[in-house]
C-alpha cells in the first residue's frame, strides 16, 4: 500500500484508502479508491454556471470497467470496450440514486460523475468503492453538496453480517445488499435476499449504516485536510408576486381536483385544462406574457403542496384511498397461446402482460465482464412502449431505466427459482407494460411469478412486489401503500420490497429528502408485508401452484453423463459423429466436461421420443448399449447369412437371416436392401462387442395356421 494513501477500517477486516492531488488534477474533483488490489479513479466535474431556462438537475453518473484493469482482453471480435455492460449501467444507478438527494435546492448546473475501474483483483467490487469515491471526490471539490454519503454491500453467511463481502464470499451469502447513506440516515437501499424477515432485513440496514457512519466521517477527515473552499451558490431568486398571482388565481381551484379522488387520466385531463386556463389568463397581462414557463412551475408547486397536505391532513389520497389501500387487482393467465407461459397482471391503472420462453442451454446469456464470467441461465427483460403513459416516442433499445427495473424484478423471482440441475431449462421473462401508473416493476414480479407457474416452472410459492411511499411533513410522516405515479413523483420516498409469504427476496428504496428513521422504515416495511399477503392473496384466486405438464410447444430434453474417456467418440472427428447423429435424429445436443472429468449432455428435441432416439445412439457410442433396447439403424452390408445393420455411428451389428422374420427367409436380400431403415432389438452384446440383432423379435408372431 503506497504511503500517500489515506486509510480507514470501516469494518471487521475491512479497510478502504484513497489517495487525491496525483491523478486527474483538472477535474473539480478526484480521488482513487483503493481495496484490496481493485481501484476505481472517481472523478466529478459540475459547471460553474446552469444553463438558461434549466429547470432540472442534469446529474449524469457513468461507472466504467477496463478489461486490462483485471489483465484479460475483451471478448468477442472488437478487442476495445465498447457500450456499457448491465452491471455497469445498474451500478452507474446505484451511485446516481445515493448522490441525486444531496445537492441544493435550485442546483441545475451540469454535473458528470466518472468512475473508472483501473485496477481488479478479482474478489473486491467496484460498485461500492465508485460511490464512496464519486461522494469523497465531491466532498473535497468546490461543488456545492451536501454530503458526504458512502455506501456499502451487506451479506450474511451462516446467520453473520459480513460487510463489503468478495466475491467468493457472495457466494456463500443469503444475502445481497446495497445500502448508502449519510452520518445520520439512509437514503438508498437495494439487493436481493432469500426470504429473510423484515426484523432481519432491518438489521441487516442498521449493521450496514454503523460501517456508512465511519466512511462518512472518514470523508470528512479528506475534507479537512485536502478540501477546496466550495464556491458560492445561490439559488435562482423567486418571483413573489408572480407566484402569489398564481395563487390567488389557481390555489382553490387546484385543492378542490386533488380532493375529487379521480383515476389518473381524469385527474390529469382536469388538471391540464385547469393549468392552461391559468396560463392564459395571467400571460394576457402585458407584464407576464412570457411568464408561461414561470406560472407552470408555481402551478406545479402548488398541485405537489395540496397533495401532500391532503396526505398528511386528512390522510387522503388522490383516488380516494387510505394510506393503506391497495387499488384493485385483476389477473389472467394463459392469455397467450403460442408462449409457454403468460398472464396479465393489471393493479390499478398500471398492466403487465408477462410471457415465458423455456429454452436449452445454448439460449444461456453468455456473461463476459470484469468480475464475472459465467452463463445467465435465468432473465427478466422489462420494456416500457411510450403508449403505456399515454405518450408518443421513440423505439429505441433499453435504457437505464428499463435495465434497473427488469433486473430488480428479476432479482425477485430469481431467489426462489429451482436449480439448473433440477429443472434444466434457460428461462426468459418478457414484462411489456402496457400501462403505468405507479410501480410497473412491481407488477413485472407478480405478472412474471404468475406466467412462470402457468408455464410448469416448479416455484415453490409465488412471489408478488408492492411499491410504497412516505410524505414527511413539519410534525408527522404518513406511510403509503401501492403509490400511484404522483405520489411517487411529489412524495418523499419510493421503497419496493417483493417476496413469498415466507419472507423477502429483494428490494429497493430512494429518498429524495435526507433524515429517514429505524423507526420509519421498520413501519414501511411491516406495512409492505401486509400488502404483499393481500397481493399474494389476488394473485392465488388466479394461479397459486405450478401447472403440471409443460407448454406442448416448450423443448423436450434428456440429460445423460458419459464417461470422459468416451467424449471424443460421441465427437467423432471434426465433429463428424455428433453432427450426423444431430441431422438424423432432429435434436440438438450438448457436451460439456464437468469438475469429475465425466461428460455431461443435455440432448433437446420438439419431441420426447426424438430425444430418447438420440439419447440411445450416444449410449451405443460410449459403449452404454442396453440389452433388450430398440434402435433405428441402417443396413450398411448383406451377406449370405444376415445384415449388418450400424445401429449408431460406428456400431455395427449382426441382423442374422433367422431373425429377419418369423417365417422362413430364403435371401436376406427378400427383405432387405442396403441403404434401409430398420427398426431392431438388441439381442445380446457378446464378448469382444459384437452386436447380436433381432427385427423378428419386434414383429407380431403370427396366428396359428398362417
Amino acid at each position: 500500500m503506497k504511503e500517500d494513501f489515506k486509510s480507514v477500517e470501516f469494518a471487521p477486516g475491512k479497510t478502504i484508502s484513497v489517495e487525491t492531488g496525483r491523478l486527474a488534477k483538472l477535474a473539480d474533483g478526484a480521488v482513487m479508491v483503493r481495496m484490496g488490489d481493485t481501484m476505481v479513479l472517481c472523478t466529478v466535474v459540475s459547471a460553474k454556471d446552469a444553463k438558461p431556462g434549466q429547470d432540472f438537475f442534469p446529474l449524469v453518473v457513468d461507472l466504467r470497467e477496463s478489461f486490462t484493469a483485471g489483465g484479460k482482453f475483451p471478448g468477442g471480435f472488437l478487442k476495445r470496450e465498447g457500450r456499457p455492460s448491465d452491471g455497469e449501467t445498474l451500478a452507474s444507478r446505484l451511485i446516481d440514486r445515493s448522490l441525486r438527494p444531496l445537492f441544493p435546492e435550485g442546483y441545475y448546473n451540469d454535473t458528470q460523475v466518472i468512475c473508472q475501474v483501473f485496477s481488479s483483483d478479482g474478489q473486491n467490487e467496484a460498485d461500492v468503492l465508485g460511490a464512496i469515491g464519486a461522494s469523497a471526490a465531491f466532498h473535497i471539490s468546490d461543488v456545492p453538496f451536501d454530503g458526504p454519503m458512502a455506501q456499502v454491500k451487506v451479506g450474511r453467511i451462516d446467520g453473520e453480517f459480513v460487510i463489503n463481502p468478495t466475491i467468493d464470499e457472495l457466494s456463500k451469502s443469503d444475502m445481497d445488499m446495497i445500502v448508502a447513506g449519510t452520518k445520520s440516515s439512509v437514503i438508498m437501499i437495494e439487493g436481493e435476499m432469500s426470504e429473510i424477515s423484515e426484523a432481519e432485513m432491518l438489521d441487516a440496514i442498521k449493521t450496514a449504516h454503523k460501517s456508512i457512519a465511519k466512511l462518512c466521517e472518514f470523508q470528512e477527515e479528506l475534507r479537512n485536510e485536502y478540501g477546496a473552499e466550495k464556491r458560492e451558490f445561490t439559488a435562482p431568486e423567486v418571483n413573489e408576486t408572480l407566484k402569489q398571482k398564481v395563487e390567488e388565481v389557481a390555489g382553490n381551484k387546484v385543492k378542490e381536483v386533488v380532493g375529487i379522488g379521480l383515476g389518473k387520466e381524469d385527474y390529469n385531463n382536469k388538471l391540464r385544462e385547469l393549468k392552461n386556463e391559468v396560463i392564459e389568463e395571467i400571460t394576457s397581462e402585458e407584464e407576464y406574457e412570457d411568464a408561461a414557463g414561470e406560472v407552470a412551475g408555481f402551478f406545479e408547486k402548488i398541485e405537489k403542496r395540496e397533495l401532500r397536505n391532503m396526505i398528511l391532513e386528512k390522510k387522503r389520497r388522490i383516488d380516494g384511498r387510505s394510506p393503506e389501500d391497495i387499488r384493485d387487482i385483476w389477473t389472467q393467465v394463459g392469455y397467450l397461446p403460442r408462449a409457454h407461459g403468460s398472464s396479465i397482471f393489471s393493479r390499478g391503472e398500471t398492466q403487465a402482460l408477462c410471457s415465458v420462453t423455456l429454452g436449452t442451454k445454448k439460449d444461456a446469456q453468455s456473461v463476459d465482464t470484469l468480475f464475472h464470467e459465467d452463463d445467465k441461465l435465468f432473465m427478466l427483460h422489462y420494456n416500457f412502449p411510450p403508449f403505456s403513459v399515454g405518450e408518443a416516442g421513440f423505439m429505441r433499445g433499453p435504457g437505464r431505466r428499463e435495465i434497473g427495473h427488469g433486473h430488480l424484478a428479476e432479482r425477485a423471482i430469481k431467489m426462489v427459482l429451482p436449480d439448473f440441475e433440477n429443472f434444466g431449462y434457460v428461462i426468459r421473462v418478457r414484462s411489456d407494460i402496457l400501462e403505468s401508473n405507479g410501480s410497473s416493476s412491481m407488477a413485472s414480479v407478480c405478472g412474471g411469478s404468475m406466467a412462470l407457474m402457468d408455464a410448469g416452472v416448479p416455484l415453490p410459492k409465488p412471489v408478488a412486489g408492492i411499491a410504497m411511499g412516505m410524505i414527511v411533513g413539519d410534525n408527522n410522516t404518513v406511510v403509503l401503500s401501492d403509490i400511484r405515479g404522483e405520489e411517487d413523483f411529489m412524495g418523499d420516498m419510493d421503497f419496493k420490497t417483493a417476496g413469498t409469504a415466507d419472507g423477502i427476496t429483494a428490494t429497493q428504496m430512494d429518498m429524495k429528502v435526507q433524515g429517514i428513521s429505524f423507526e420509519v422504515i421498520e413501519e414501511a416495511l411491516a406495512q409492505a408485508h401486509t400488502g404483499r399477503m393481500h397481493i399474494l392473496e389476488k394473485m392465488a384466486e388466479t394461479i397459486s401452484t405450478p401447472r403440471e405438464t409443460l407448454s406442448e410447444y416448450a423443448p423436450q430434453f434428456v440429460n445423460m453423463t458419459i464417461d470422459g474417456d468416451s467424449i471424443g467418440a460421441v465427437i467423432g472427428p471434426g465433429g463428424k459423429v455428433i453432427q450426423t447423429l444431430q441431422k438424423e435424429t432432429e435434436t440438438e445436443i450438448w457436451i460439456e466436461e464437468d469438475e469429475s472429468g465425466k461428460g455431461q449432455i443435455t440432448i433437446s428435441a420438439d419431441s420426447l421420443e426424438k430425444a430418447e432416439n438420440a439419447k440411445k445412439r450416444i449410449q451405443a457410442i460410449a459403449g452404454q448399449l442396453d440389452e433388450g433396447a430398440t434402435y433405428k439403424g441402417t443396413v450398411k452390408a448383406i451377406k449370405e447369412y444376415g445384415a449388418f445393420v450400424e445401429i449408431v455411428p460406428g456400431k455395427e451389428g449382426l441382423l442374422h437371416i433367422s431373425e429377419l422374420e418369423h417365417g422362413h427367409v430364403k435371401k436376406v436380400e427378400d427383405v432387405l436392401s442396403v441403404g434401409d431403415q430398420v427398426d431392431v432389438k438388441l439381442l445380446k452384446v457378446e464378448h469382444g462387442g459384437k452386436l447380436r440383432l433381432s427385427r423378428k423379435a419386434l414383429l407380431p408372431e403370427p396366428e396359428q395356421g398362417e
